[in-house]
């Protein structure tokens, strides 16, 4: 996060096109590589040693930038020591400092985080796990023993909670409300927040679980054990369940879970259909699970809609149309997980099957840049979106992409202002593919709310002044960016309801 802070103060430096700041691990350095970054003086630095790197318009203004940089470095130090503040090294010496604390936040490397989780548990602390790469048996174990203690033990890779109206991870600025929510993982619990806030509702307590509770080998131990402490919870009057699709003998437990809550509950399994006579309110997208939600506590009626503004839509349609043809292909950049498999089911509805690589028949490709695949030992594209702005520059010199599909998570522990540089690279995407004679449509959703330290309106501003058609959420960003693609889908999507 320091090094982040640092190298998004660089960038903001006269004359600094780009900036670095990172450790030395052989991830990091191709990271370095594929954002064009990679110079000679880094290249033998090893995982004990700080890479900053600058890319300037002038040997001044990089060398400028390099000693403000460690300027930066210094001052934070020098605070720490004059400050006198110790800070406890152990979980041990925190717990004896914070007698009454009944939570632990934990974010090591996946490797050992069930040490850690595993001791705040046998001290009775409930654990919001947020490590990634965490190996399986280790997440069963801890699963097992916190349901053992009635203890929640939330992930891993779990990027969002709310507990008791305190945020928890990648947060947004939500109030407090009537309902709970039972999450996989994080920007799925994200969306639903932002969606019901943005409806005058708000959030009672927001538990994430992890995207492999619902799998056969985890059973949904604590989804079924959340929906349980949800259902027990005087401030929640409905909760929504929100998931990929679970494993056969997972959801039977939900099934079981949910028909003794005595509460009505919402479910989003995202690609999975509702089983016969089963219980709760399914629903196909986070944001209809946001909306019927809130029109079941208020008891008004909901119907569905494919766009909240088909007006809108029919127009940026039409400047579409009147254009130069777009054809090719789609490319979707996510930095959320779930935000990334709405998308591609919407997708594969719509145009066909969409997957992670791209066929000999020009399949159209959607990529979560947030997967465990891509941050091991780098920082989150929502915490560093560098690497993600490199994938969008370069969709700019693929001739074979018509369509660029893209989400931005706003909230706190968040990066500061990603649509700035977001904007940055699709303006510098655009060009390369005017260059090359080519159109490029860029399509977004924007998940966050008027409260979030980013500022929601002026983040879109941003991301329509580089010419992106921003959309409230990633089903409907998605649907227009199949519209974009074919624009005989219209008829069906805007006079239906999608």
């Amino acid at each position: 996060m320091v090094l982040m802070r640092i190298a998004g103060e660089l960038r903001g430096r006269p004359g600094v096109r780009e900036a670095a700041a990172l450790m030395g691990t052989a991830a990091n350095h191709e990271l370095l590589a594929s954002a064009g970054l990679s110079a000679p003086p880094v290249r033998d630095a090893t995982a004990g040693d700080l890479m900053l790197v600058v890319d300037a318009e002038s040997e001044a203004a990089a060398d400028a930038a390099i000693e403000a940089a460690h300027g930066l470095l210094d001052t934070r130090r020098r605070l720490r020591e004059e400050s006198g503040r110790m800070l406890p090294r152990t979980l041990e010496s925190a717990v004896r400092r914070l007698p009454d604390a009944n939570l632990a936040t934990i974010s090591v490397p996946g490797a050992y985080a069930k040490l850690e989780a595993m001791t705040a548990l046998r001290r009775g602390l409930h654990v919001f796990l947020f490590s990634d790469n965490v190996p399986l048996a280790d997440e069963i174990a801890l699963k097992r023993v916190a349901t053992e203690k009635g203890l929640l033990c939330m992930g891993p890779d779990c990027g969002t909670g709310y507990l008791n109206g305190v945020g928890l991870g990648f947060a947004n600025v939500v109030p407090r409300g009537r309902i709970g929510c039972v999450s996989a993982s994080g920007t799925g619990l994200q969306a639903v927040a932002s969606r019901l806030a943005s409806l005058g509702e708000g959030i009672s307590h927001g538990i994430g679980v992890g995207g492999r509770d619902l799998s056969a080998e985890v059973g949904g131990v604590m989804t079924a054990l959340a929906l349980q402490t949800l259902g027990a919870d005087r401030s929640t009057e409905l909760i929504v369940v929100i998931s990929k699709p679970p494993a056969p003998a997972a959801l039977a437990r939900l099934e079981a879970a949910i028909g003794v809550t005595g509460k009505p509950v919402v479910v989003c399994c995202l690609g999975a259909s509702a089983p016969a006579g089963g219980a709760g309110r399914w629903v196909a997208s986070l944001e209809d699970a946001a909306e019927a939600a809130t029109a079941e506590v208020r008891g008004t009626p909901w119907v569905r809609r494919a766009f909240s503004d088909a007006e809108d839509v029919r127009k940026w349609l039409s400047r579409i149309e009147s254009g130069p043809r777009r054809g090719g292909t789609l490319l979707g950049l996510f930095v959320g997980g779930t935000l990334a498999h709405e998308a591609r089911l919407v997708l594969d509805a719509w145009l066909g099957q969409a997957g992670p690589v791209a066929a000999a028949g020009g399949r159209h490709r959607i990529l979560d840049l947030g997967a465990d695949e891509y941050t091991v030992g780098r920082p989150h594209p929502m915490l560093d979106p560098i690497q993600r702005d490199a994938r969008v520059r370069e969709a700019g010199r693929e001739p074979g992409v018509g369509v660029l599909l893209l989400d931005l998570v706003l909230g706190r522990g968040t990066h500061p202002d990603p649509a700035r540089s977001l904007a940055a690279a699709v303006a510098e995407a655009r060009a390369a593919a005017t260059g090359a004679g080519r159109e490029l449509t860029v399509v977004a959703s924007v998940i966050g709310t008027a409260g979030d330290p980013q500022g929601l309106r002026g983040q879109i501003v941003t991301l329509e002044a580089a010419g992106v058609h921003v959309l409230p959420g990633s089903a409907q960003a998605a649907r227009f960016a199949a519209l974009a693609l074919e624009p005989t889908l219209a008829p069906r999507l805007l006079e239906g309801r999608g």
